[in-house]
């Protein structure tokens, strides 16, 4: 399919396909008379790119990490890796706050250990000192 048409099936405009194949990171085929033909694969490639991308990484990095032969994949995967376990820790332990303040007895959430561990200072490991596990059921 021309681009006009994947651009359509994906959400996305023109110009951002034209831009994704700039920086190599989805390459369609070209017809003998130049125009890019996408086929189901390159559509795949491309909702993985979208991901990708609302997980905050970058094109460079999306390029690195879809092809295997890229040197620094993985160093690029590794710290991604570590970057999404450091948010799902802040994550955790935002939750784990919201569940217990919702239904804290304190009038001050000062006055609360578990709600003034929430603002205990980080560590470069630890988002926190939430002591409580409480989840969200």
């Amino acid at each position: 399919m021309r681009i006009g048409e994947a651009a359509t099936q994906l959400d996305v405009a023109t110009h951002v396909l034209r831009h994704w194949e700039d920086e190599g990171v989805v390459v369609p085929r070209r017809t003998a008379s130049g125009h890019r033909e996408y086929d189901e694969e390159h559509l795949v490639r491309c909702r993985i790119v979208r991901s990708c991308q609302a997980a905050g990484l970058s094109l460079a990095e999306i390029r690195r990490v879809l092809h295997r032969g890229e040197p620094e994949r993985r160093a690029v995967i590794d710290e991604r890796l570590r970057a999404v376990r450091r948010q799902q820790a802040v994550l955790d332990a935002t939750e784990t706050f919201l569940v217990h303040v919702r239904e804290c007895r304190h009038g001050l959430v000062t006055r609360c250990a578990d709600c003034s561990a929430y603002a205990a200072p980080a560590s470069p490991t630890q988002p926190s000192r939430v002591r409580s596990s409480a989840r969200v059921e």
